[in-house]
This record gives C-alpha cells, sequence and structure tokens, in this order.
C-alpha cells in the first residue's frame, strides 16, 4: 500500500485508529486500569463507544482510507491514542519507545500490524532510548521538531535524528519545560497544532522562547489558545486537510479565532475518549498518507 507521510497539514488520505470499543475492551477492564494509566477519573464504555462513533463518522467523511489496529491483549487502554507508537516516513515506519512503560507494548501490536499491510519498517528505537509520537511534529516535509520532555529521552532523540538523517534538513529539538510535573502528559504536540503551512493553534506559555521565534520567522500565524481551552484540549487540533480541522468540542474561542482565520472548524464531544485520558483528534490518529 501506499505509505508515508511528512507533513501535518496536507489532505488525510490514510490513517490508522484504533476504535474506543478495542481499546478500552469493557467497563470491567476500565474499572480496573484507570488509575494505572493515570486517566483523570474512569471512562464510561458505552458512552466512550457512542463519542467514537461520532469522531469516526467525522474522520470517514473527510479520509479516503481507515485502518483499524485489532485489539490485543500487549497493548492497553491509551492504545485509543494511536498516535503515538510510531511516525511513518517516506522510506517506512520508525516505532519508537515509549517512555511511559505502560504502554511500551503497543510497540510490536503496531509493527505487527504495519507489517501486515506492506508497510516497511525503516527503524526502532531502542535500549535506553524513549521518544513518543507526540512529540514529533512536521513544519514542512524536510523541517521536523522533536520535543525533549520527561517521555521522551537524548538517547531516543540521538536515534531518531539517525534514522531520519536522509529524510530531512532541518531537525530541531524543543526543550519542553517542567509544567505539572512527570506524571503530566505534556509532549511538543500538547503545545503546537500546525493546520495549514502558515497556521498553528499553540498554548505560548509552554513554548520555548526559541522555538516560538523560529514560528513566527517561518511566517507561521498564531492562534494563541486560552488558559481555560489549554484545560480542555483546545490545543490538539487534527488537520484533516489545509485549514480543516477536527477538534474536540468545548473550546468555542479557539474554534472562533480557527474560523476567523479561513479554517472550517469540525466538533466532536470527547469526554470519555479524549478529556479522561487528555489525548485528542490528533493523537487518535496514526497518519499513514497526505496528499
Amino acid at each position: 500500500m501506499k505509505y508515508g507521510c511528512q507533513s501535518m497539514v496536507g489532505k488525510l488520505e490514510t490513517v490508522i485508529i484504533k476504535h474506543a470499543r478495542d481499546a478500552f475492551v469493557s467497563q470491567e477492564y476500565l474499572n480496573e486500569n484507570w488509575e494505572k494509566f493515570k486517566y483523570t477519573s474512569c471512562p464510561d464504555y458505552e458512552k466512550a463507544v457512542k463519542e467514537y462513533e461520532t469522531f469516526e463518522k467525522i474522520l470517514k467523511e473527510h479520509v479516503a482510507n481507515v485502518y483499524y489496529l485489532p485489539c490485543d491483549e500487549d497493548a492497553g487502554l491509551d492504545s485509543i491514542y494511536a498516535f503515538d507508537s510510531c511516525k511513518i516516513t517516506s522510506k517506512g515506519a520508525i516505532m519508537l519507545n515509549f517512555g511511559k512503560k505502560e504502554r511500551r507494548g503497543e510497540v510490536q501490536a503496531t509493527k505487527k500490524f504495519l507489517q501486515e499491510l506492506g508497510i516497511p519498517i525503516l527503524g526502532e528505537i531502542t535500549g535506553n532510548g524513549t521518544i513518543e509520537g507526540g512529540e514529533v511534529a512536521w513544519l514542512d516535509e524536510r523541517t521536523l521538531a522533536v520535543g525533549r520532555s520527561y517521555r521522551t529521552n537524548d538517547e531516543g532523540i540521538r536515534q531518531f535524528r539517525e534514522l531520519t538523517k536522509d529524510l530531512v534538513d532541518e531537525f530541531i529539538v524543543v526543550d519542553l519545560p517542567h509544567a505539572n510535573g512527570p506524571d503530566e502528559c505534556l509532549h511538543l504536540t500538547s503545545i503546537i497544532s500546525p493546520v495549514d503551512k502558515d497556521l498553528a493553534v499553540v498554548y505560548s506559555k509552554l513554548m520555548p522562547v526559541t522555538f516560538r521565534q523560529l514560528l513566527i520567522k517561518r511566517g507561521i500565524q498564531l492562534i494563541e489558545v486560552p488558559d481555560d481551552e489549554y484545560e480542555t484540549l483546545g490545543c490538539n487540533v487534527l488537520a484533516l486537510a489545509p485549514r480543516k480541522c477536527l477538534m474536540l468540542a468545548g473550546n468555542p474561542k479557539t474554534k472562533a479565532m480557527l474560523e476567523e482565520a479561513g479554517a472550517t472548524v469540525y466538533e466532536y464531544e470527547g469526554e470519555e475518549i479524549s478529556l479522561k485520558g487528555t489525548g485528542g483528534a490528533t493523537c487518535m490518529t496514526l497518519t499513514v498518507t497526505r496528499i
């Protein structure tokens, strides 16, 4: 199959997702595992499935090819956030290595599925190296920004840089702040969501000055998410195509700013599938191709 995506804003053509019914398994499973995975509270299984069906419907209206990761006993409830286990480049998939130890079983489950689809594996992050997909943001097809955080360490970044050396002209390491501490899921894509080549939703309060200045120098208009909407994942916006995006409902200020900038915004309800696990629309999609 066709594969390779080094963009976050081109029209989504092929995507892999993990349905809530397969990631969350059952109410009993959620009751037993939500605290271990550090969810804010226990999701309601039936409500989660209904929320995900709405998310899935919007996605299918805009994306030609949608594939589903199967239920796998090695992948926990966080596997609903398919974005994090690998990155699919023009030369194949790079399998990552989670800093959150509870998620490490996801990588081999995803790798097996990619191989079944015929997507080659370019490489893997191994040993002490850790890097999560939420740290990786393509600013364009040859410019890669990678967050350094509690979840992603120097060795993981070193290995990832080596694996992508023939794919990028500029590799930018962005040092993320302590914020609320090591238990918080603070990724680079927690504070920036590109929605066009010259437009991005950001939360500048957690953004290093040098990286923010770099974005402005590149001519990227920054939509500043207010504090209250950062807490409700207003900064996690999935580009379905340039200036056409999907975000969690309940962030009216950010939505209005996006629309003022010429974007079309679709919304989904995500109390169970997004807020409780702190993962938005981008987190729930593993991009295979954009055009």
